[in-house]
């Protein structure tokens, strides 16, 4: 079967994109299965052991009102820690007083907001999928906390993020929302929330109140945990925390229960501002439950205790007479009821393990055997005998201690089956995984063994599936994987994504890998039958192979087959500095040899007589396209004293290795990233604090400077300028929102948004993008002058050099000038004098452009996206603009590597085409000359 290249080349991309989202689908975990909601279950009745029980509904309400106050990214150690005392002193105060019951509750990653949000409102565990939904977050039908108090009458009103009013529409009496996403805005978008307390405690026509403040979240992004901001917002909040107590304290007079006031975080907060992962920072966050109903005696303060983030959502309902969400994985938190009477402290355990079980068991097919049913269904039976009991009237110690047992016996079946339920969650599809993995990987070995007949003109494939052997294979294999398939699908303990589709898709994805197994065996034997060099040949083709090729060759692949480890993607950049080390050395080495063994002199000789040789071709190529001046001056063939370069460009070569090794190492120290010393002090976190930055001002200063520097050499003088003036707009913006000093400025508290500035810098990145892309269009029309297309990108290049000078922090300004002066060293002393090929050239700047990537801070870990770059110069939250800074901020290391290869490219070919033309040019005119000396020496 013969397949041209672009059919062969769109069937290539579809199957690998069939392979990419089969992996997809194993690699996220899906969240549990939600219990049947054809009808509301009524409440479980009390067990009773030969009685019959007068409890057959919900319990009553606990609290009368209940406000959930949740401050975005709050750290625990922000409360329970220094900053709490400094900062915090009413909070402290009630905790010190026994009003507040503390807990630290750990959030499950992705920590991002929306899904901490499901989890605390559905108590089940989302995955990691919401990451993407977060930015555009969609209705929640999943059953949840606050659909029940709707159902059950009950007003609710939300003032914050408005995230939940996409996840929760036509669920709240009234609401106001803010824009989450416009992080440069942390004090208007909790003054928004806060306007609207003093009309909303003074009246009683609602139940429960939810307040979503933003604002130290925003700081978080934009100056880190660290920053002297986090003080004052802290303040504030202990403000509002003050404001509404006291309110809810003065209106218990009245009511007949007492109120909840709830004081948590959705997420933490890294080291570096972020969150995302899974970090103790990150998933740390304070849980305070405070109500007049926990009073308890003055120092008994007590460690905060560790438990679930969705525990809340149980606690939550009970505390307010409502079921308990059916998709909940969260238990009681049992300092709440612990005042209660213990047959509903008995009432509440039961009502929470059942619901656990029911859950369990639509998504465990052997529960039965769960530890934590089991000692469910003990406890239920001594439950059942103490309601006995109880019924008879028996009030002896015998009760109490029953009592007691039952109720141990209950936390420990809730815990059990707790953790039983998140560990579903949290397990993969490897089944999934692996098959998406295999797909995958055949693909990729199929291009690689095609990628010699797609460089031929007339590209066509041969695919042999016509072959008795090819059919024999190709049969074989699909009866043996169509028995794994059944093997796994039977034994599976949980339900598997190929399982659950229909038998005739999964044997249509056994045939696909099994072709594509087949079409590779059949292509690498012909192949290896088509190809039997010589021993000569052989030795030839070896000799072929440089250090150097041969160090990227494995390199690349080593990088690709590490990918397959969990700890390698964690600490991925760790691969790249070794890598691009290697390479250094390898450089040098090469160097060494080019100066002192002489080999590049005859290379550069052996190919200036290969050029000659084809002289008349390639001056007919010119004459016909490019029109060439009769008259030129004549190129004077290299000499071996101009091939050698000049004693000092030697010595410089000569140490450009070692001085792009040291550049790597100093840059090593900046930012600290990957996961295991992620939490190590670097000089980044030195620069950034508010002690330093003067030092911070004066680096910053120099960075640009050397910015201009290193990118002005090609320019116009229009761009000159343009670059000078933007990289002065660069520095006015940091000093506009605080980051740095101007000489004249004094007072450290005059900051703002920086609108104006970063505006400024645009309009030159514009302008100077523009000329670029001008030129580029030139080139396409004046096919003559082919200067002018490596003119237009180095433009380019130099626009987006002054877009990532503005977006980055200012600590991280000195990985932008190291690049720039890295890529200068090595077009100067490197690739040029040795003259690599573009292939050679092509992996370098890739594997320059991945360290860059790691140089800047960034990481696997989510927790390490920049996204306040995706807000520099924008008042409000734009969708398109603020996803392209951020895209943008993250790569820039790989962007600017790819364009200013790109730009290298094409400048080295517009110097080989001159060089070619004044060699051509030099054989014609001696030629010429030899030609008129016969014609004068015939007559004589």
């Amino acid at each position: 079967m013969r397949l041209g290249s672009g059919v062969f080349a769109a069937c290539c991309v579809v199957i690998q994109v069939l392979g990419v989202a089969v992996f997809l689908r194993g690699f996220f975990p899906v969240s549990l299965r939600p219990v049947s909601q054809v009808q509301p279950q009524p409440p479980a009745p009390e067990p009773a052991a030969g009685t019959s029980s007068n409890w057959t509904q919900l319990p009553p309400a606990i609290f009368r009102k209940v406000i959930i106050m949740l401050v975005d990214a709050l750290r625990d150690d922000f409360v329970f820690g220094s900053k709490g005392v400094q900062f915090m002193p009413y909070t402290k105060y009630l905790m010190e007083k026994g009003f507040a019951h503390n807990f630290i509750a750990e959030a499950k990653p992705p920590t991002v907001t929306m899904p901490r949000i499901k989890a605390l409102m559905t108590g089940s565990i989302p995955g990691f999928i919401d990451v993407v939904m977060n930015f555009n977050s969609p209705v929640l039908l999943e059953d949840n906390l606050i659909g029940q108090a709707k159902a059950a009458g009950k007003r609710v009103i939300f003032y914050g993020d408005d995230t939940w009013i996409k996840l929760f529409p036509k669920h709240f009496v009234e609401y106001d929302g803010t824009t989450s996403f416009f992080v440069p805005d942390f004090k208007e978008v909790d003054d928004n929330v806060t306007r609207h307390l003093d009309t909303v405690l003074k009246r009683e026509d609602w139940d429960i109140l939810i307040l979503h403040y933003l604002g130290l979240d925003h700081i978080g992004h934009l100056t880190g945990p660290h920053s002297s901001l986090i003080g004052p917002k802290l303040k504030e909040m202990d403000y509002i925390l003050k404001k509404i107590h006291i309110s809810l304290l003065s209106k218990e007079k009245e009511a007949s229960l007492p109120h909840l006031l709830v004081l948590c975080g959705d997420h933490g907060m890294s080291e570096a501002g972020g969150h995302g992962a899974s970090s103790v920072e990150e998933v740390s966050t304070p849980l305070l439950l405070i109500s007049s109903a926990f009073h308890r005696k003055m120092g008994n303060l007590q460690p905060p205790k560790h438990v679930q983030q969705t525990d809340l959502a149980a606690t939550l309902a009970v505390g307010l007479g409502l079921p308990i969400p059916k998709n909940s994985v969260g238990s009681i938190l049992y300092p709440v009821v612990e005042k209660r009477t213990m047959r509903e402290q008995l009432r509440f355990l039961h009502l929470n393990s059942v619901q656990l079980s029911r859950l369990l068991q639509e998504n465990v097919p052997m529960y039965e055997k769960d530890p934590g049913f089991q000692q469910f269904k003990v406890s239920e039976k001594l439950h059942g005998n103490w309601i006995k009991l109880y019924l008879e009237g028996n009030n002896s110690e015998v009760l109490l201690n029953l009592g007691k047992k039952v109720l141990k016996q209950y936390l420990d079946a809730l815990k059990t089956l707790s953790m039983s339920l998140s560990k579903q969650v949290a397990q993969y599809d490897m089944y999934s995984m692996m098959v998406g993995a295999i797909i995958v990987l055949e693909i990729t070995i199929l291009l690689l063994l095609s990628t010699p007949k797609a460089l031929c003109q007339n590209a066509a494939f041969e695919i042999p599936l016509s072959s008795s052997s090819f059919s024999l294979l190709f049969y074989l294999m699909v009866l043996i994987l169509s028995a794994v398939h059944v093997i796994i699908c039977t034994s599976a303990e949980r339900t598997c994504f190929l399982c659950s589709i229909s038998w005739l898709m999964a044997v249509g994805v056994m045939m696909l890998i099994s072709a594509l197994l087949c079409v590779i065996v059949a292509l690498l034997t012909k192949t290896f039958e088509n190809v039997r060099p010589s021993a000569q040949n052989l030795a030839a083709s070896s000799s072929g192979w440089s250090e150097l090729d041969l160090l990227i060759l494995f390199g690349t692949l080593g990088h690709v087959l590490s990918l397959g480890a969990s700890s390698f993607i964690e600490e991925e950049h760790q691969t790249w500095y070794f890598l691009i080390n290697t390479l250094c050395l390898a450089l040098g080495h090469e160097v060494f040899r080019n100066h002192f063994l002489g080999k590049d002199l005859d290379h550069n000789l052996a190919v200036e007589q290969n050029i000659k040789k084809n002289a008349k071709n390639v001056l007919q190529y010119k004459n016909d396209y490019v029109d060439v001046p009769e008259t030129s001056k004549i190129y004077k063939a290299s000499s071996s004293m101009e091939l050698l370069p000049k004693v000092y460009e030697k010595w410089l070569q000569l140490a450009s290795p070692w001085f792009i090794l040291i550049c790597c190492r100093l840059l090593r120290t900046l930012n600290q990233t990957g996961v295991q010393w992620a939490h190590r002090l670097d000089f980044g976190h030195w620069l950034t604090s508010s002690d330093h930055k003067i030092e911070l001002s004066v680096l910053t200063c120099l960075s640009l400077i050397m910015i201009f520097v290193l990118v002005q050499r090609r320019c116009s003088s229009v761009s000159k300028v343009a670059m000078a003036l933007g990289l002065l707009g660069v520095f006015c913006y940091r000093a506009a929102i605080g980051n740095v000093l101007l000489p004249w400025q004094r007072d450290r508290k005059s900051i703002s948004k920086g609108i104006i500035e970063a505006r400024f810098v645009y309009v030159f990145v514009l302008g100077i993008l523009f000329t670029g892309i001008k030129d580029l269009l030139k080139s396409q029309i004046i096919f003559a002058d082919v200067s002018i297309k490596s003119l237009g990108l180095w433009d380019i290049y130099n626009g987006l050099v002054l877009l990532a000078a503005l977006l980055l922090r200012p600590h991280n300004l000195p990985v932008l000038v190291f690049s720039l002066l890295i890529q200068a060293v090595m077009t100067k002393f490197i690739w040029k004098p040795l003259k690599h090929d573009a292939a050679q050239v092509t992996i370098m700047h890739y594997w320059f452009g991945q360290a860059f990537f790691y140089f800047q801070g960034n990481s696997n870990n989510i927790a390490t996206l920049d996204i306040s770059a995706g807000f520099v110069g924008l008042e409000s939250f734009i969708e398109v603009p603020a996803l392209f800074l951020t895209v943008f901020a993250t790569y820039i290391g790989p962007i600017l590597w790819a364009i200013h290869l790109l730009s290298f490219l094409s400048s080295e070919n517009n110097r080989h085409l001159d060089w070619i033309i004044q060699i051509v040019r030099d054989s014609f005119l001696k030629d010429l000359q030899k030609e008129e000396g016969r014609k004068w020496l015939l007559p004589l």
